[in-house]
């Protein structure tokens, strides 16, 4: 017997603090404007999508001591921009990346909280950590956190934000008019925490919201980053391209859900995916090509060498050969604050890995950047990247995708027209919202329902 299809979560991540759009395309607008997140968010509930997903900028960011400003960079404070598309949309997900490194938990579990009452139960909150002084140099902690330290912040960060939404129970209010009573418990709200990281006492001040919690996402893809998911996210963010790189990810997380008490729909795997359409396949393809060149010029080029090679490559010809100098070993970093630092932790093997590709290939320093530098790509017509979604999920590399659209904020709206409808023809994709609440959206029960028990998606 064949197993039941899975049915595909999709999300949109609104583009900005990275290099995935192009903002010098003439069809793009504003990354600051309210006007551009409101048209992006009413696009993706006319598509049923579950979520729209804010990434977090905590700085501006710097390479060589000047400002990087080749790239889309800065963006409104994620909880201003999320409480004001709640007033306008009405039933998708709200998600917010905020740091648990810097912030304290009850701010952040108040402000959560308060989202998920202003928008009837559609907050998300997505848990990271920030690894670098750069960032750190912002804030009254300053420095930075060793990485097995910032995870032990993020789980007692988390552990003690749940404690605060937990603290009202749902029943306090009862606003007696007639006896003037408004709190059932004078006690409502009261909580103690005391850990390693955090020492706090008192009463938390926001009621019970209609999610109980935000739903919670995490994106590490490190060994810590996936066991901090698996213990209690309800969602991950997974960067795997391919089809056996996203079902060794999916399998692997999945596989960790047991030690917890957690069965495998608890948490939901989702990598960030950018889509190219055309005619046929043949014109997308070509867009695809020339979508890249937009997003990588020459000088981004060079920038994105400078990662690894650690040295000032301005006077290279980005249309030229690889430096044949070694990349700067050294720990001061040219690109302070950037997380691909992270991804290239032995400089010289990479450096030798890239020369032999491009020996091997006849590719410049710009071509190099854009053939290793590719997301998850879905490139054909609508009925060819239907069923690559489809075929990606139903092989368990994957639960869904987060859709990032090359152009702000009006790249969502031909994958919304052309792509979904095909979806639902193939019955797996949603025509029409469940519930209200994103936790409905998503298929993932209530805290206070009975353990075990999930909704429908």
């Amino acid at each position: 017997m064949s197993k039941p299809l899975k049915q595909i979560h999709l999300a949109a991540h609104f583009p900005g603090v990275n290099n995935t759009t192009v903002w010098s395309d003439p069809a793009a607008g504003s990354h600051i404007e309210f006007s551009s997140f409101v048209h992006f968010a009413k696009t993706a509930e006319r598509a049923k999508f579950d979520f729209l997903f804010l990434a977090e900028g905590l700085r501006l960011r710097e390479q060589g001591g000047k400002i990087y400003d080749l790239d889309v960079v800065g963006r409104p404070d994620t909880f201003t921009v999320l409480a004001a598309l709640a007033a306008v949309t009405e039933h998708l997900g709200l998600t917010g990346t905020i740091n648990s490194t810097f912030n304290e938990p009850y701010e952040v579990a108040r402000q959560f909280a308060s989202l998920d009452h202003l928008s009837d139960g559609r907050a998300a909150w997505n848990v990271v950590t920030s690894w670098d002084a750069f960032t750190g140099e912002n804030f009254r902690r300053g420095g930075f956190l060793p990485q097995d330290e910032r995870y032990a912040r993020a789980k007692e960060f988390l552990a003690t934000a749940h404690e605060l939404f937990d603290s009202w129970h749902g029943d306090e209010i009862i606003a007696d008019q007639a006896t003037g009573t408004f709190l059932r418990d004078a006690k409502a709200g009261s909580f103690v925490h005391q850990g390693e990281q955090f020492d706090i006492q008192g009463q938390f001040n926001v009621p019970r919201s209609p999610q109980g919690r935000p739903v919670i996402f995490q994106a590490g893809d490190s060994d810590e980053g996936r066991e901090f998911a698996a213990a209690g996210a309800d969602a991950i963010f997974s960067r795997y391209a391919t089809l056996e790189g996203g079902q060794a990810f999916y399998t692997d997380v999945k596989s960790r859900l047991a030690k917890y008490g957690r069965s495998h729909d608890q948490l939901l795997i989702l990598p960030a995916a950018s889509f190219i359409l055309g005619d046929t396949d043949e014109e997308a393809a070509e867009l695809a090509r020339h979508v890249r060149r937009q997003q990588v010029s020459g000088a981004t080029a060079l920038k994105h060498l400078e990662f690894v090679w650690n040295r000032d490559l301005s006077s290279y010809d980005p249309e030229g050969p690889l430096p044949e100098i070694d990349p700067d070993v050294s720990t001061e970093h040219i690109s302070r604050g950037r997380a691909q630092v992270r991804m290239y932790r032995d400089p010289l093997a990479i450096a030798r890995e890239w020369r032999e590709l491009a020996a091997a290939n006849k590719w410049s320093i710009r071509d190099l950047v854009i053939e290793t530098g590719n997301r998850q790509n879905f490139i054909g017509t609508p009925a060819t990247v239907a069923r690559t979604i489809n075929d990606y999920v139903q092989a368990d590399a994957s639960d869904g995708f987060i859709l990032v659209p090359h152009i702000t904020p009006g790249g969502l709206d031909v994958f919304a027209d052309k792509v979904v409808p095909l979806l639902q023809e193939q019955g797996v994709f949603r025509t029409d919202y469940a519930g209200p609440t994103l936790r409905d959206h998503l298929g993932l029960a209530h805290p206070d329902a009975p353990r075990g028990e999930r909704v429908a998606s």
